[in-house]
């Protein structure tokens, strides 16, 4: 298990550099596939992925990557209230084929998965792109080996007992000021690849550190919505991590952070 893991991570690795450095439409594709994977896998838990339902949700999602690519201004208010609209009208018409749980979750699906999945494509098109993308993970995986570091040495009092029990306070304190170090030591490194943030040491840490406090919500999210379907994994499209959503669970979360706080911070410079 270990060595399947350890292979495959290398594998993602290797795919995300290349796909990230190649940026433009390859990048775009990538993010494409890995939102309506993921999307389809969140479906999967409430067994409406292969329902109208599903099919109107994954069809709103690549309306939305469209919408992006073309750069068409608020083209996630247009596909959630376009995705809203459609959903409500399989919901209703075929009235009692569906339950309001599914249907409430299907609109969830769109704004959880493809809404915040695509601020991945829109970092790379910035115009530090390149350089702002590996704060994502540093908020994300840095936070995540931090806290479990932290929480293995020292980790005493639990963080949520009944949704994450391995998780301490320690360990969550301790993986946020981890991030904010390696936001910090990143932005030392690479600030001159980064003029838009102007102190890029300081906005790289305080990105990262907002992050990291976001990527938590994002993974007990993920754990919450498994724990509540009775699921162990999303799926198993990667060896020994399982589907996209258990391994970009916190990714989703952080990557708005960061674009957004990327945008405001290169505005007070």
């Amino acid at each position: 298990m270990f060595w399947t893991r350890l292979a495959s991570g290398i594998v993602l690795v290797i795919a995300a550099v290349v796909t990230i450095l190649a940026g433009g439409d390859i990048w775009f594709l990538t993010v494409s596939l890995l939102t309506l994977i993921g999307l389809y896998e969140l479906y999967k838990t409430m067994n409406i992925e292969k329902t109208a339902l599903g099919y109107a949700g994954i069809l709103t999602a690549a309306l939305h990557c469209l919408l992006l690519r073309m750069d068409v201004e608020g083209s996630a208010v247009v596909a959630v209230i376009a995705g809203f609209l459609v959903l409500s009208s399989i919901y209703v018409f075929t009235f009692p084929k569906f339950n309001v749980n599914q249907m409430a979750f299907a609109v969830f699906g769109i704004v959880y998965v493809p809404v915040l999945m695509m601020h991945l494509y829109q970092i790379r098109e910035l115009s530090d792109g390149l350089y702002l993308m590996p704060l994502v993970f540093l908020s994300a995986w840095g936070n995540d080996t931090c806290a479990y570091c932290v929480g293995m040495l020292i980790g005493k009092h639990k963080m949520t007992p009944k949704l994450s029990p391995k998780k301490s306070v320690e360990g969550l304190i301790g993986g946020i000021a981890g991030a904010i170090l390696l936001g910090s030591g990143y932005g030392t490194l690479f600030g001159q690849n980064l003029p838009s943030l102007g102190n890029a040491a300081i906005s790289s840490g305080i990105i990262c550190g907002v992050g990291a406090v976001i990527a938590v919500v994002g993974d007990l999210t993920a754990s919450a919505v498994k724990r509540d379907t009775g699921i162990k994994d999303y799926g198993k499209l990667i060896p020994g991590h399982g589907g996209v959503l258990d391994r970009f669970d916190s990714i989703l979360f952080t990557a708005p952070i960061v674009y957004y706080l990327a945008v405001y911070l290169g505005t007070l410079y």
